[in-house]
C-alpha cells in the first residue's frame, strides 16, 4: 500500500508544479515551494479583481484574563499620503492565487542580513502564503511595491496607467517559507496557529538584475524578540484593506498604543491594536522604535474581528527569526 500512494502522491504533485504550487522529490514528499512566472498574469484588471484573505474571528476570543487586555478602542484607519513611494517605499501589496481565485495581502521590504543594501526580501502572513493545516501552498504569488503609487481613487484608477499602479513592477516570489507550527495548525477562521502566523519571501523581477532594495531605495530593519505590549507606547501598522468600506486600492495606516491578546493556553500572546482596517490588510507591516535601529518591524497583521475594530499579529522571536535567516540562506546559496 505504501508504494502505490507515493506514487500517487508523486503524481499528483507534478500536476501541482504545473500549476505552481509544490514539487516532488525522490521519496514521494512533496518539496517546499515552486512559483513559476507566468508572464503577463497580473495584469492590473486581473489586480484589481483580486480579493482580500481574510481570517476573521469573534470579538470576545482570548481566554487567558491574565494575558489577555481589554479589547481597545477602534482607531480609524488614515490614508496614506501619496505618492507611497515617498512616505511609505517599503510597503506593497501581494498578489496570489488560492483555489478559491485570485486574492490579495500586504507585505512589507525588509533587509536581508546577507545582502546589505540590496536585499529581495518581503515579510507577510502565513497566510498569505500557505492555506495551513490540510492546505498548501498558493500559486502565482507576486508583490507589487507602492502599489497604486498616487492613491488614485474611482474612475481615475481606472484609467491609470501601469507605471501609476505598478510604479516598480511584478516581482515573483523564488522562494517562500512560512513557520512549521502555522502548516500545522494554521485556519482560516477562529485564530487557529495565529501566533505562528508569519512569512518571508524572496522576490525578483524578471529581466532585472538589480534587487528589490536596490530599485525602491529602502528596506525596514526587523526587530526580533521586541518587547511584549505592555512595554511599548505606541506601534504603527500600514496595509491596504480591502473588504468593504475600503476597496484594496489604496494604502491605510492606524498607530496605538498595543494590548495583548492569547488565543490558546501555552501559546505565545499575540500584539493587539485598535484599527478598522479589513482583510486585504493582513500581512501587513506592523512598526515599533528599536533602541538600535530606529523604526523597524515587529509584527504582521494575522487577524481581525467581524465588525473590524481590531488588529492581532504575532510577536516575531526566535523562530521568526530563524526562519529569515534560512530564507536569507537559501537565497544566497542558490
Amino acid at each position: 500500500m505504501t508504494r502505490p500512494t507515493r506514487v500517487v502522491a508523486c503524481v499528483t504533485a507534478l500536476l501541482l508544479v504545473l500549476a505552481g504550487v509544490a514539487g516532488c522529490d525522490s521519496s514521494g514528499r512533496l518539496s517546499a515551494f515552486s512559483n513559476p512566472v507566468v508572464e503577463g498574469l497580473w495584469s492590473i484588471q486581473r489586480m484589481a479583481q483580486a480579493r482580500s484573505a481574510d481570517t476573521r474571528v469573534s470579538n470576545d476570543i482570548g481566554e487567558d484574563a491574565d494575558t489577555t487586555d481589554p479589547e481597545p478602542d477602534p482607531v480609524p484607519a488614515q490614508p496614506q499620503e501619496a505618492t507611497y513611494h515617498d512616505t511609505a517605499a517599503v510597503m506593497g501589496k501581494i498578489f496570489f492565487d488560492t483555489p478559491d481565485g485570485p486574492s490579495v495581502c500586504s507585505g512589507t521590504v525588509v533587509e536581508d542580513p546577507a545582502r546589505p543594501g540590496r536585499s529581495g526580501l518581503v515579510w507577510t502572513a502565513g497566510h498569505c502564503v500557505h492555506g495551513g493545516a490540510g492546505g498548501g501552498w498558493f500559486r502565482n504569488i507576486v508583490f507589487v511595491p507602492s502599489y497604486n503609487n498616487l492613491g488614485l481613487e474611482g474612475t481615475t484608477r481606472q484609467s491609470a496607467g501601469e507605471e501609476q499602479i505598478a510604479p516598480f513592477g511584478t516581482w515573483w516570489a523564488t522562494w517562500a517559507e512560512v513557520a512549521p507550527e502555522w502548516i500545522a495548525e494554521g485556519g482560516s477562521s477562529g485564530g487557529s496557529g495565529s501566533p505562528f502566523d508569519y512569512a518571508v519571501l524572496h522576490v525578483q523581477r524578471q529581466g532585472e538584475a538589480a534587487s528589490l532594495q536596490e530599485v525602491i531605495g529602502q528596506a525596514a530593519p526587523v526587530w526580533f524578540g521586541a518587547p511584549s505590549a505592555t512595554r511599548i507606547s505606541e506601534m504603527a501598522v500600514w496595509g491596504y484593506p480591502a473588504t468593504s468600506p475600503f476597496d484594496g486600492e489604496r494604502m491605510f495606516s492606524c498607530r496605538d498604543r498595543p494590548g495583548r491578546l492569547k488565543i490558546r493556553s501555552g501559546q505565545p500572546v499575540l500584539y493587539r491594536i485598535g484599527c478598522t482596517m479589513t482583510g486585504g490588510s493582513s500581512g501587513g507591516g506592523w512598526f515599533a522604535r528599536s533602541p538600535a535601529s530606529g523604526l523597524a518591524l515587529v509584527s504582521n497583521t494575522s487577524i481581525g474581528p467581524t465588525d473590524n475594530t481590531w488588529l492581532a499579529g504575532p510577536r516575531l522571536g526566535e523562530s521568526a527569526e530563524e526562519l529569515y535567516r534560512r530564507v536569507s540562506d537559501k537565497v544566497g546559496s542558490s
